[in-house]
């Protein structure tokens, strides 16, 4: 399909030197992690840990690695056997100078219990001290990491005064040095997005960890005795011991919320470290520790103004703080106000930011879904700051293309459609390497007041979560559930209750009084997750960084305290055509008033949305017959034709809107494909098929 890609900017050519003059030497990058842990002692081949690396080289082209440690024979041996890439061979005189010299092959007998690997994709300098994975200078503690963290520069400078030296200008440096300080507590020092491993020779400790709000990913499975992790699921499926099956609770839960919850994946015994936790494993046994939670719990009112002034200071610093990169820096900007508050900041730094944002074909689109194109928008946010834009048009047709690519990216399925993100990804990864994005000021500002009215006047717990989970059936209502699931499902899966995975998580809002608050709790643990494994899978299928400096550790310290008054209005005045209002993110408003132009500022909410329930109904429909009532889809076994053609038929006859149950068909089935029947690993990776 044909596909528009223009600039509306100027063509004079850009300096970056901008971006980077503050630029100290430091090195940040994002990239793919991976490791192989056997808890009964037997040895691991190093085919393994390559295979696991190798199915995530997307998220790491510019650099390779991986190590052997904790030898099966004990104490004795060499403890260490790193597997060097040859762009590190090359630089053996550089890495001596690290204080991490090689050590000798291992002797044929020498066999080792522990695989640590790495994929980098470099934001700043490209140089040896940042190769992954990366030891302290006994060699006594090791880690292969993926994030970046915002106040890693403030952390060296107390870790230098309490005597620790550093060779590099690395982050993953300082994380090195803050574990050896703090242990594992570390984790509650990070400003950033993270998920890494630390391996801990000195007492044989492995430990696991993933940031607050859940950024970046990190999957584990334990298999026969073997624990395996990696930044993608995928990469674990690459490897042949892990078994390729659907796990059903979780297939009941993705067609009652379209999400799963807490660690939960549609991959049978593939778990996701859930955000702000630890898993540390010792001596065969494994424990998960939650080291942060939200806390929504409100502070004294300061006044208006005061919240205002704070606000807006933290906003700049945030924005100010994450556009520091020795490479091009962009953002996303769809015509909204998260988008936007970000790209009128971000040009105070860099004043000709290139920005990216994508539309839609509305040609036979009506209803509501006929103002889906916000590029109007964006161009008005674009000529006013000064940026260089880049968008792209996209078609109804562009989906047959896109969606089989887009399920392999993300591979763990969530949330509602998100191709144009693909593209749009695609499109800012031709310019710069990292780009802003505006994810997390819904559930962080509340900006989704139409959901929270559902329950403002719920009492108790219980009268909240039996009103929160009703709204939260989004796909297929409990009561049809019977018709749409085949028996052989349902009774497989246990007779499982969604209703029980719901209350698992609204459980921590539990003590919370005011149920806005509880409903900002729930979706900030559920949705704003979702959000976030997506957002990272489509950025780094193109070997992009996304950042989210809306989701800054001290940015929600400060916002989710804030009294619920300046979250809302409590102008509950819906709007006919979409049921959503102004009423939400009042501070965040005002705070950015004489910086946004009031047609942005007034503008209802609106999310990067395509028109699926038009293009459903008319130019996609026969592709989506073709998919679903395909003899392959329907002989799989999980739902009932008779459910299928009706939920299709209501579509086309406009009677009820399916198009987020269309969209999570359709994924699934090619989730299937790709994954459970393994066309993905041949087609789509470049890795061969196991």
């Amino acid at each position: 399909m044909k596909r528009q890609s223009e600039c509306l900017g100027s063509r004079r050519p850009l300096d970056y030197a901008r971006v980077c003059k503050n630029w100290s030497g430091d090195e940040r990058l994002m990239c793919g992690i991976a490791g192989i842990y056997s808890l009964t002692g037997r040895a691991i081949a190093p085919f393994e840990i390559s295979r696991l690396c190798d199915a995530q080289a997307h998220r790491g082209p510019d650099d390779a690695g991986s190590v052997l440690l904790a030898p099966t024979g004990g104490r004795s041996g060499s403890r260490w056997w790193e597997l060097t890439s040859h762009d590190l061979a090359r630089s053996l005189p550089d890495l001596q100078i690290r204080g991490l010299a090689r050590a000798k092959p291992p002797s044929g007998k020498q066999t080792f219990r522990l695989a640590l690997g790495h994929r980098r994709l470099s934001i700043l300098d490209l140089s040896i001290a940042g190769h992954q994975p990366m030891a302290n200078r006994t060699r006594t503690v090791w880690i292969t990491y993926n994030g970046e963290i915002y106040n890693y520069q403030e952390l060296k400078k107390e870790l230098i005064q309490k005597g620790y030296e550093f060779v590099s200008g690395t982050d993953t440096e300082v994380i090195l040095n803050l574990y050896q300080e703090y242990g594992a507590a570390c984790v509650e020092r990070l400003n950033g997005m993270f998920a890494f491993a630390i391996w801990d020779d000195r007492d044989e400790t492995l430990i696991l960890a993933r940031d607050r709000y859940g950024i970046k990913p990190l999957y584990y499975a334990e298999v026969n005795g073997t624990l395996v992790f990696s930044s993608e699921a995928k990469a674990l499926l690459n490897l042949p011991w892990i078994p390729r099956e659907v796990n059903l609770p979780g297939l009941v839960d993705y067609f009652t919320f379209q999400n799963t919850f807490g660690d939960t994946t549609l991959f049978k015994g593939i778990h996701l470290l859930e955000p702000g936790h630890t898993m540390t494993v010792k001596d065969g046994r494994v424990e998960r520790r939650r080291y942060w939670d939200f806390n929504f719990d409100p502070q004294e009112d300061l006044g208006e103004e005061r919240f205002r002034e704070r606000l807006r200071f933290l906003l700049e610093d945030t924005i100010k703080r994450q556009l520091i990169s020795d490479v091009p820096v962009g953002a996303y900007l769809s015509g909204g106000m998260d988008s936007g508050s970000i790209t009128a900041l971000a040009t105070h730094s860099i004043p000709r930011l290139m920005t990216f944002t994508g539309g839609f074909d509305l040609t036979n689109v009506c209803g509501f879904e006929a103002g889906f194109d916000e590029r109007k928008d964006a161009e008005v946010l674009s000529a006013l700051f000064g940026t260089e834009h880049y968008q792209m048009v996209f078609h109804a047709g562009d989906l047959e293309w896109a969606l089989p690519h887009v399920i392999w990216a993300i591979e763990d399925l969530r949330v509602g459609m998100c191709y144009p993100y693909y593209y749009t990804a695609r499109l800012a990864s031709r310019f710069v390497k990292v780009v802003l994005a505006g994810t997390g000021g819904d559930e962080v500002f509340a900006g989704y007041p139409w959901r929270y009215k559902v329950v403002e006047d719920t009492g108790s717990f219980g009268d909240f979560s039996s009103s929160y989970y009703q709204y939260w059936n989004r796909l297929v209502p409990h009561q049809h559930r019977i018709q749409f699931l085949t028996p052989d499902v349902i009774r497989a899966s246990g007779g499982h209750d969604p209703y029980d995975s719901f209350l698992r998580v609204a459980e921590g809002a539990r003590t919370i009084q005011d149920p806005i608050r509880r409903a900002l709790y729930f979706e900030a643990k559920t949705f704003l997750h979702g959000l976030l494994v997506i957002e990272d899978k489509l950025s780094m299928a193109h070997s992009l960084e996304s950042r989210v400096p809306l989701l800054d550790q001290t940015l929600v310290d400060f916002v989710t305290k804030l009294p619920t008054s300046y979250l809302i209005n409590h102008r509950w005045d819906k709007n006919p055509e979409g049921d959503e209002n102004m009423s939400g993110k009042y501070l965040f408003r005002r705070a950015m008033e004489g910086v946004l132009p009031d047609q942005i500022l007034r503008k209802r909410k609106q999310g990067f949305s395509a028109p699926e329930q038009s293009w459903y109904q008319g130019p996609l429909m026969n592709y989506v017959k073709a998919i679903l009532l395909d003899r392959k889809t329907l002989s799989r076994g999980f739902f009932q034709e008779a459910y299928l053609r009706q939920v299709l038929d209501q579509h086309l006859a406009g009677k009820v809107n399916h198009r987020l149950l269309i969209w999570s068909l359709l994924s699934f089935e090619f989730w299937n494909r790709l994954f459970m029947d393994g066309d993905g690993f041949s087609q789509y990776s470049g890795v061969a098929h196991r």
